[in-house]
């Protein structure tokens, strides 16, 4: 029972010394805060703020939130140039090398999904216990998260490595995409444990306040992917009938190369974030004794990770079925579709980490009972990233050919992924009042919220629209409408994105998400009564 654990945790912490002050860190904590520092005219400039320098819960919102979020968007910036690397290479490699890179990352962000609500699940419960001063607590959670999402993410990737080739050709794969794609979803599938064990030691050192240590993690193996690329997708000879070792060179392995290099690196990256979460030294500790699987646990993990898991499942599943609609046209698009969703994945970075500082210090203020606290937070971010990403929005909708020309110079891929970087980015600033508030909701617990809005914005938006205008559905001779054209899918990302963004606003408002907070009542074990369910959400 939860409620055994929690006592043999009061038992544990009887003989520790007394929890320290927020305000006292210890001594090597400070030290490592100060590498954050440059000297700048004879001053110390703050570039970032690690952990023991933030109060989310007291003073102004808008310092604290951005030095919670620029270690993100580092991060993210950083996990992105994975995928970035991987375009570029493959964009010189082949066409159809990436075109199968196209229609495999849909398969990746779709297995990642499915277990992503768990470290969700996790980030909530160690920001909502930090904010409550609950440190044993937190501590558990994370150790718990950990050990259901490695179980997790190995039973799905043995599962998606049995049906990758199946799942692939039921998306449109041509046959001279099909078995790139299929070798590179297949090394990705067997690494998944691995991949998925960094994202949630990302997800629980968010919830306890510290962005900056993932931030230095990720840059180490994003050295590491970016320096293998080229070998192992073009092949390198480093010696050639040299004596006694003879020829000694990187096989060229095309697509798969990509793969490995990019398993490789995501491996290394969970093994120095495990190796740092149980020594302590840096945001929450987890513990080998507290990481056997307690199933109780597991129900309490699962209320609010599933929704989590159908907010990141529904995105993905409506990405793959769009390429149903993208696989219906030449490879051309499929390619110009590929590049543009990795040159969104850059544009939306600092949506995603505002939108995930926000979870952060909604989790918190609401762990420390500071719930007006909480709504400024959501709504200065979401006004900060619409006049962010507003800009950067006219910036792509004048300049797009150069963007895309940087990853491919096919004359055809060129001119599909210019219109459509052009029709999509006037609506990037609704983007990101979409996410400020979704992350709000998932700090507040109310994680079926933000995937009713990621449902509703993807698949019942976004999917039919593109289905009914890119294939000359519409009884008319308005414009292209009346014949298969693949602006109709364009058309369809800037519809969904200005819905969605109305969706979220209107729904925060509405203020049901004070209902939240999923620590139970006090002197519960983590669930409230006797049966282990959580409050009713009001809706």
């Amino acid at each position: 029972m939860v409620r055994r654990h929690r006592h043999q945790r009061h038992a544990r912490a009887a003989g520790r010394a007394g929890r320290r002050p927020r305000g006292d860190p210890p001594a090597h904590r400070i030290r490592s805060a100060g590498a954050t520092r440059v000297v700048a005219g004879g001053g110390s400039v703050s570039l970032f703020k690690g952990q023991e320098e933030l109060d989310l819960t007291e003073g102004g919102v808008v310092k604290p939130l951005l030095f919670l979020s620029l270690p993100i968007v580092v991060t993210n910036l950083m996990q992105t140039a994975y995928n970035l690397a991987d375009t570029f290479w493959l964009g010189q490699y082949s066409t159809e090398a990436l075109a199968a890179v196209s229609f495999a990352f849909p398969m990746v962000f779709l297995l990642i999904s499915l277990g992503m609500g768990l470290s969700v699940a996790g980030s909530v419960l160690v920001a909502q216990h930090t904010g409550a001063d609950e440190t044993e607590e937190a501590e558990y959670a994370a150790s718990q998260t950990f050990t259901f999402a490695f179980l997790a993410s190995a039973l799905l990737g043995g599962l998606g490595y049995l049906v990758v080739r199946p799942f692939l050709a039921f998306l449109g794969a041509s046959s001279d995409v099909l078995p790139g794609a299929t070798a590179y979803m297949e090394v990705v599938a067997l690494g998944l444990p691995f991949m998925f064990g960094f994202f949630v030691f990302i997800s629980l050192m968010r919830g306890a306040g510290d962005t900056l240590t993932p931030m230095f993690v990720m840059f180490g193996t994003v050295v590491v992917n970016v320096v293998l690329d080229p070998f192992l997708i073009n092949g390198w000879t480093l010696l050639e009938n040299a004596p006694l070792v003879g020829t000694v060179a990187f096989p060229e392995l095309g697509i798969q190369g990509a793969a490995i290099a990019t398993v490789f690196s995501r491996s290394l990256a969970m093994v120095v974030g495990v190796a740092i979460m149980l020594s302590g030294s840096r945001g929450i500790q987890i513990h080998l004794r507290d990481m056997v699987p307690d199933t109780q646990y597991l129900r309490k993990i699962l209320q609010i990770g599933i929704p989590a898991s159908v907010e990141g499942t529904g995105r993905a599943l409506s990405i793959n079925a769009l390429l149903l609609v993208v696989g219906l046209f030449s490879t051309s698009v499929v390619a110009a579709f590929g590049i543009g969703t990795r040159v969104f994945s850059v544009v939306f970075l600092p949506a995603i980490a505002v939108a995930r500082g926000v979870e952060t210090m909604t989790g918190q203020n609401i762990g420390a009972g500071k719930y007006d606290r909480a709504a400024t937070a959501n709504y200065v971010a979401a006004k900060f990233l619409f006049a962010v990403l507003g800009a950067a929005g006219v910036l792509v909708f004048f300049v797009p050919e150069p963007i895309v020309a940087a990853f491919t110079d096919d004359a055809a891929v060129l001119a599909h992924g210019t219109t459509f970087l052009r029709y999509v980015a006037l609506s990037f600033g609704f983007i990101g009042i979409m996410r400020a508030f979704s992350g709000g909701f998932r700090g507040a617990g109310k994680t079926l919220y933000a995937a009713a809005i990621s449902v509703l914005t993807l698949a019942v938006v976004r999917l039919p629209i593109a289905w009914v205008a890119s294939r000359g559905a519409v009884p008319t001779d308005l414009w292209f409408l009346a014949r298969p054209d693949p602006r109709g899918i364009w058309i369809a990302f800037f519809v969904s994105n200005v819905v969605g963004a109305l969706v979220a606003w209107a729904w925060f408002s509405r203020e049901t998400w004070r209902e939240g907070g999923v620590r139970g009542t006090p002197g519960s074990d983590g669930f409230d009564a006797e049966d282990g369910e959580t409050p009713a959400s009001g809706d």
